[in-house]
């Protein structure tokens, strides 16, 4: 690939007409589009196209391949809506502003169903040690090259973002800090919480300490992903 002056390469996965890409930043933004927005270039060394458009100091820091799926904005209320009481979500959460506002929708037992089983599950990890998992599906699917959505709480407690990837809840995590730190946890227990919402501890970082690692570990037979 070629890359202009200043530019380095993040991530590259195996995908699909059936996935789509998500980019997430380390100011907090994410876009998600179906990889079909991304043509097929000639050459392998080709530049490329624009996948999110970046704020003055931000960059991209994690770019995942989840798997699409049509929702409407009425269906993804209510889902997610079901989805934050069965996981004992209480935290009152100022409304996401860049959404318009949709009257949630009546999902049947059905179609609830089909939403869980295509429903990926993303960590959020931030330079201070605060992470969060939420659904993918509060991430609307949008076309490529905009400025994208929150992922995390505007004010950024937690400090920029590091990592942001899909999981499966029987995984485990491996943080590494610019100290040489390093410590290992189930993503089980950690809170699940919406796209909007900040995080909780999940390592205790010192003065001047930052994690700068994050891996997913899985079980033998399957890939990791690391940022």
């Amino acid at each position: 690939m070629k890359l202009p002056e200043g530019t380095s390469l993040v991530n590259a996965r195996i995908c699909d007409e059936n996935d789509d890409v998500m980019l997430v930043t380390a100011l907090g933004r994410a876009i998600r589009f179906p990889t079909t927005e991304v043509r097929v270039f000639k050459g392998r060394d080709s530049t490329g196209v624009r996948g999110v458009r970046l704020a003055s100091g931000d960059r991209v820091v994690s770019m995942s391949v989840i798997r699409h799926f049509e929702a409407n904005p009425e269906e993804r209320a209510a889902y997610l809506k079901q989805r934050r009481l069965m996981a004992g979500v209480t935290e009152d959460e100022a409304p996401d502003e860049e959404e318009e506002a949709v009257a949630e929708g009546q999902l049947s037992p059905e179609r609830y169903a089909e939403m869980s089983a295509a429903e990926d599950l993303i960590l959020t990890i931030t330079t201070k040690g605060a992470g969060k998992i939420s659904s993918s599906h509060d991430y609307p699917v949008r076309g490529r090259g905009g400025q994208g959505v929150m992922a995390m709480d505007k004010a950024m407690r937690g400090g920029a973002l590091v990592a942001s990837f899909p999981v499966e809840a029987s995984d485990q995590i491996m943080l590494a800090t610019s100290t040489g730190q390093s410590i290992r946890c189930p993503v089980d227990g950690i809170s699940f919480r919406s796209r909007s919402a900040g995080g909780v501890r999940v390592f205790d970082t010192g003065l001047g300490e930052e994690v700068v690692s994050v891996a997913r570990i899985v079980d033998s037979g399957e890939d990791e992903d690391d940022v």
